[in-house]
């Protein structure tokens, strides 16, 4: 009998096969950081937003200024980066700002899902600001997202729900921009820390009208509770972006949608919500979108490989 010997591509495939399970593993726990975030700042009770928004980015200016400041000598701020670090931190904190606003008021799952538009938004925004040009298969993808979202706002259904969904979609709306400005920051070479740093820093400014025009004193257990959502939402910063560095977006933003599992799970467990029928179906819509996209640009970029 004679054993054939590895081939050269074996190690390497063997390194990105390890480098994908630790990029996903990376954006699970994101996702679990992000949910578990949005359920502490609801924990908070009756909170201004504004507020709840400032302190989950509080903690993050500390740490990522510490980490800016030690790798001060690494950091790269190029020529024409200012213009979409503004833009990013401007749309960001919107992002923040509408998907705090929708946790006070709808179940988290609702407003976690609301929040992970913002994939299908980026695609658009890309078009726009980047002229980058959609396929025909995730311009369909975003418009059957469209139609997802459309069953988790349930516009008519109720003005108490379909206002603070609403919020929650233009949070991702916002979200999706801000992505596209970090897109273009990494093609510039901007330093991550930098990119972080700097809209932890706006968002908190940004918020402080709210904090001193609608002041809630807090108690020792709501102000626990928002910091430990800061200290999550640091966490899901750090774990997304090192996801991404181990793996590309097209193999593993599929798990971001772990989030919904975890929001739907921690919802049930810490405030007994039951994620209604119609949200149950805008969930599958825009999950299915999801892994419509990804099993596309698998499909797409193996061919491309192939080919090479």
């Amino acid at each position: 009998m004679i054993s054939s010997s590895p081939t050269s591509d074996e190690p390497l495939q063997k390194k990105s096969r390890a480098r994908f399970i630790k990029g996903a593993l990376c954006i699970v726990f994101s996702a679990f950081n992000f949910a578990l975030m949005a359920a502490l700042a609801r924990l908070a009770g009756d909170v201004p937003f504004g507020e709840k928004a400032f302190f989950r980015n509080l903690v993050a200016v500390f740490v990522m200024g510490f980490l800016l400041f030690k790798n001060r000598a690494k950091i790269n701020f190029p020529k024409g980066a200012l213009k979409f670090l503004l833009l990013r931190s401007t749309a960001g904190s919107i992002g923040i700002l509408g998907n705090f606003y929708a946790l006070d008021r709808i179940p988290i799952a609702d407003a976690g899902i609301l929040n992970k538009m913002s994939p299908f938004f980026a695609v658009i925004f890309s078009l726009l600001l980047l002229g980058e040009k959609i396929a025909f298969v995730p311009m369909l993808s975003t418009i059957g997202a469209f139609l997802g979202a459309v069953f988790v706002i349930k516009p008519g259904a109720s003005l108490m729900h379909s206002l603070p969904a609403l919020a929650g979609f233009l949070g991702g709306m916002g979200a999706g921009f801000a992505y596209t400005c970090v897109r273009k920051l990494g093609e510039m070479k901007t330093s991550g820390e930098l990119v972080i740093a700097f809209f932890s820093l706006f968002s908190c400014l940004l918020c402080l009208p709210f904090m001193l025009f609608d002041f809630c004193p807090l108690s020792t257990g709501q102000l626990l509770a928002l910091l430990g959502a800061g200290v999550a939402g640091c966490l899901g910063q750090f774990g997304i972006t090192y996801a991404y560095f181990f793996a590309p977006a097209r193999d593993i933003s599929i798990f971001d949608y772990s989030q919904i599992i975890f929001s739907s799970f921690l919802g049930f467990v810490m405030f007994n919500q039951i994620p209604d029928a119609l949200s149950w179906i805008g969930y599958a819509i825009i999950a299915s979108m999801a892994l419509v996209v990804f099993i596309y640009n698998k499909r797409k970029f193996a061919a491309i490989e192939k080919n090479d």
